[in-house]
């Protein structure tokens, strides 16, 4: 089950520790440059994060150390045809939100096999899972995905060179859909086998008459 990520933010005083990935406070201190009795800010804030006690630095409003990622981690029941992207979307993130969004519209290419679609089209793969059944919310996620991700790749109307909020949403939105096609439907299945095997078995012999 997936619980809220606080992606790190500049001056924040808590999130998601980039190395420990635990949600916790974060001390924050200005890196100054003294020249004999004569200081000056060198721009660079450091955050030291509470739990872990390692050190991320960050020039202006970006962190540049680590540059690993502000986005959250791959959902645990994230099929392996999509961690490499989803991965590599994370590293890059912070310095190219739109190579970012391009990425994670290729998990959201690979997730569409994955559902049981073709991933040939993704905008007709949504049609044919509304088609099924599914559920506006996750309609509406995978094609704020799909839209997003395009644009990231033939510019149109939006511009994401430097929207690392809009990206950080994105990641988001990926497990979210993973949480509702995917783990849900896995805990359910876990559940139902748990079943004493007659019941499963007058169930089965219901549903075919149904």
């Amino acid at each position: 089950m997936t619980h809220e990520y606080f992606p790190p933010f500049h001056r924040a005083k808590s999130f998601h520790c980039p190395y420990c990935n635990v949600k916790t406070s974060q001390d924050w201190y200005s890196a100054m440059i003294y020249i004999s009795d004569i200081s000056f800010d060198s721009g660079i804030d450091v955050c030291i994060c509470d739990h872990c006690s390692n050190r991320s630095f960050w020039y202006g409003d970006k962190m540049i150390i680590p540059l690993a990622t502000n986005a959250p981690m791959p959902h645990s029941d994230m099929p392996e045809s999509l961690i490499d992207d989803f991965n590599e979307a994370r590293n890059i993130v912070n310095q190219s939100p739109r190579g970012a969004a391009a990425l994670l519209r290729l998990c959201l290419q690979k997730l569409m096999v994955e559902l049981g679609e073709s991933g040939k089209d993704i905008n007709k793969d949504i049609g044919s899972l509304v088609s099924k059944g599914l559920p506006d919310e996750i309609q509406q996620a995978l094609d704020i995905v799909r839209v997003i991700g395009n644009e990231s790749v033939h510019p149109g109307e939006l511009d994401l060179r430097d929207d690392q909020e809009t990206a950080l949403q994105l990641f988001e939105l990926i497990n979210f859909i993973i949480e509702e096609r995917i783990s849900r439907k896995k805990r359910i299945n876990v559940l139902f086998q748990k079943l004493p095997e007659g019941k499963r078995q007058g169930i089965e012999a219901r549903d075919k008459t149904s």
